[in-house]
């Protein structure tokens, strides 16, 4: 089983790779709302991998000086938090417009990019890579596989 460095003992190295690992991984996520020309692309998805990565990797820092010093910390609280504050950035990229409801796959794809940087935050590497593998195929290959689908109003016509 992986397990993560005590945040004392993270190296300047080990912390530039959960940083800028999970920011890549967050990236590769992006890239497909990009090429769909979804506001919501690389950047976007990117800076909110590596936000959620800095947030649990200061949080778990924090977490232990409090118990260092003999206080009673929760970590777990950061991660609740950054769901709290993403539940407003996923509601306001989705709208309705004539009947129908847009955006929710890129808002999902966000809330996955920032899952993805909170476990590459904590080097929990297996985790972010199978996440962003099973992301993506979700939004390429499934895309694909949605055309021959009956009903669903991408098929093709024959």
């Amino acid at each position: 089983m992986e397990q993560a460095a005590l945040p004392d003992t993270l190296s300047t190295l080990d912390l530039l790779l959960r940083l800028g690992g999970a920011t890549l991984l967050g990236m590769a996520l992006g890239l497909d709302r990009e090429l769909r020309g979804f506001s919501a692309g690389i950047r976007t998805h990117g800076m909110l991998s590596l936000a959620a990565a800095m947030v649990v990797i200061s949080g778990m820092m924090l977490h232990h000086a409090v118990r260092a010093a003999g206080g009673d910390a929760d970590p777990l609280r950061t991660v609740q938090g950054l769901y709290q504050a993403l539940g407003f950035i996923g509601a306001g990229l989705v709208f309705t417009r004539r009947g129908g409801v847009h955006n929710l796959t890129s808002a999902g794809s966000i809330i996955l990019a920032v899952a993805i940087g909170i476990a590459g935050g904590l080097g929990q590497w297996a985790l972010a890579c199978i996440a962003t593998g099973l992301g993506l195929c979700v939004l390429t290959l499934v895309r694909i596989a949605e055309r021959w689908l009956p009903g669903s109003g991408k098929a093709r016509e024959d």
